[in-house]
């Protein structure tokens, strides 16, 4: 029976020096993700989450828990 309420990870996505953008999570170690634009990092970055979760469960690794909660971007003066 699937999980009626999977965990969820705080990704991080963050603009490339080639435009594009990378995704992570930091509850995650090692998955990441690239994409063109906003949505395409983020959807990648679905992906790459479930087969991390996928490899770890296969291999007998624990998954761990969500503890990020929140990110915020914040603007702040110029130094």
């Amino acid at each position: 029976m699937p999980d009626t309420n999977p965990p969820s990870y705080l990704i991080v996505i963050e603009r490339a020096d080639d435009g594009g953008y990378g995704a992570w999570a930091p509850d995650l170690p090692g998955c990441g993700a690239l994409g063109d634009t906003i949505e395409d990092a983020e959807r990648e970055m679905r992906e790459a989450i479930a087969f991390h979760l996928e490899g770890l469960r296969e291999q007998g690794e624990p998954v761990p828990e969500p503890t990020a909660v929140a990110a915020v971007m914040l603007t702040t003066p110029a130094a």
